[in-house]
């Protein structure tokens, strides 16, 4: 086996722990360690294995903690998938969260190597996917050996999270009065269910508390619950037919990414009013 496939580091070496070693992401997203392209793909695509990518984010001291991948349109081996990394020390301290890379990729054709800035916060392991808007989204198309572009990309992401720790604090400090609140639900349930109506539930049950920690009526705080209520799933709805039914958890990254990305937007937005 490649020396390579067993890089690991201590599950103490990272904020909150839980830390995965090459295999552990081999066993939750194997499309990272595809050894070609989909036939689709066009003559430009240069392959390289997202594998390699990986290696020289742990080399430059990043540390993957949650992989997955899409159900596979084009066979599990070329799926999208995405690595959540942290870096291996991390200096920007927040009260509950911690901020992290977000590297999404695909092997058939269907998107660039993409980063993003996002925030796992511990209380509800959430994984909170900042949007485009506020931090830039940092794509690198399949062309040539782009190993070292990634991994440049990725540690000028990480030179925001000050930045973006800044903005969780303010968003701790913003107060929400209750038609606020409800505003902002209502809001964040569009994002699901663009046409209300039809939605078969109100915007007041995504402001439901699923733990004591979460009662706060701070802006943050409110931004959790609505996006783990949102994404997560089990909440009662009232199908067209009149069926009771309960929401499905997001599983496609695609919307997972979307959403958590409007769901900040809607965030900065009330920090701008």
């Amino acid at each position: 086996m490649n020396n390579s496939m067993t890089i690991g580091f201590s599950r103490y070496a990272n904020a909150f722990g839980g830390s995965l070693s090459l295999e552990d992401v081999r066993q939750r997203a194997p499309a990272v360690f595809a050894q070609s392209a989909h036939e689709r793909t066009s003559g430009s695509y240069r392959f390289i294995p997202t594998e390699r990518v990986l290696t020289g984010l742990m080399q430059a001291g990043f540390v993957p903690v949650e992989a997955r991948q899409t159900r596979a349109k084009y066979g599990v081996a070329h799926a999208r998938h995405m690595v959540r990394l942290r870096r291996r020390f991390e200096t920007v301290q927040l009260k509950d969260s911690v901020p992290e890379v977000v590297f999404l990729n695909s092997h058939d054709g269907t998107s660039a190597y993409q980063l993003r800035l996002g925030l796992f916060r511990a209380v509800c392991t959430n994984g909170l996917i900042v949007s485009v808007g506020a931090f830039p989204a940092y794509c690198v198309a399949h062309r040539g050996d782009i190993v070292d572009e990634v991994v440049t990309v990725a540690l000028e992401a990480s030179e925001r999270f000050e930045t973006l720790a800044g903005r969780v604090e303010r968003m701790e400090r913003r107060l929400l009065a209750q038609d606020e609140q409800l505003e902002f639900a209502r809001k964040a349930l569009a994002l699901r269910f663009p046409e209300l109506d039809k939605a078969g539930m109100q915007p007041s049950q995504l402001l439901g508390c699923r733990r004591v920690d979460d009662s706060s009526n701070n802006l943050w705080t409110v931004f959790n619950r609505v996006q783990e209520n949102l994404l997560g799933g089990g909440l009662i709805r009232h199908t067209e037919s009149g069926r009771v039914s309960r929401t499905r958890r997001i599983t496609s990254i695609r919307e997972d990414v979307r959403l958590n990305g409007r769901l900040w937007d809607l965030a900065e937005e009330v920090l701008a009013s």
